[in-house]
Formats: C-alpha cells, structure tokens, sequence
C-alpha cells in the first residue's frame, strides 16, 4: 500500500486550518489506496520517512525561514535518508504573515540536497487562509498522495 508521510508544524490556528484542508485532499475517496501518516515535525523519524512513497511538508515561516521543528526533522532525517530517499515525490505548503520566500528558499534547498523530486508547485499562504488557499491545499495534498500511489 502507497504511504504518504505529512510532516508538520502546526502552532498557529491559520496553520491548522490548512493542516485539515490537506487532510481533506489527500482523503479523497480517489485515492483510498494511499494509506496517510500524520507526524508533527518534532515526532518525525527516519523510519517514518523511509517507509514513506512520497512526502508533504507544511511549516509557518519564522523570521524568514522555516520552523525550526522542520529544521529538526531534516537535521534527523538527512545522512539515514540521503541515499534511500532520492527521487522521493515531495510537497510544500508554507504559511507567513507577511512573507514566505526566506522559508520556502531554504526547505527547497535541503530538498534538493536530499534530490527529492518535487511533484507540486510550493503552496505559499500570506495572511488568514481564505477559501482559494484552503482549496490550494487540498489540490496540493491529492497531487502528492498521487505521487505516492504511482511511486508504490
């Protein structure tokens, strides 16, 4: 069974609220194949992630970069994760104030090191999500459980 692996950080309500759109998306009855792993950032394992098809990170932008609970998940994951998870599909949905370009930058940047294969365009959310974001989101979500359903 396909596995995507959701790795957040989720300490704001607009956060949250874009947490549960992309549960939604990735629950889709089209896509009940796809068994879906939940783990906030903090939490998330090298093993969460290797048995992981594809994978969707969300985080708030702070201060110009990510969290730093995504920052711990990828100073954890990188060497144990560095070879087995080439190519894996991923995602991103980042959350700002008033800017996302500092977080977005460095969460591609580690992704590329790791030679992920990005399956969606990056999801940036400035201010309260509105229905346009949260419908984004779910978008997003389908497209990389998607992913992880063509990579099983």
């Amino acid at each position: 069974m396909a596995r995507l692996l959701i790795v957040h950080h989720t300490p704001s309500p607009a956060v949250r609220q874009l947490l549960e759109a992309v549960l939604e998306g990735a629950h889709l009855p089209e896509l009940a194949d796809a068994q879906v792993q939940i783990e906030p950032a903090l939490s998330a394992t090298a093993a969460d992630l290797l048995a992981a098809d594809a994978v969707l990170l969300i985080t708030p932008a702070n201060i110009g970069y990510m969290s730093g609970a995504l920052k711990h998940f990828f100073d954890t994951i990188y060497y144990p994760c560095l070879d087995a998870t080439r190519g894996l599909p991923w995602g991103l949905l980042v959350h700002g104030n008033d800017d996302t370009a500092g977080a977005v930058a460095s969460v591609t940047k580690v992704s590329g090191a790791l030679q992920w294969k990005q399956v969606a365009q990056v999801l940036s959310v400035v201010g309260a999500p509105d229905a346009v974001a949260l419908e984004e989101a779910r978008d997003l979500a389908a497209t990389v459980c998607a992913a992880a359903l063509r990579e099983a």
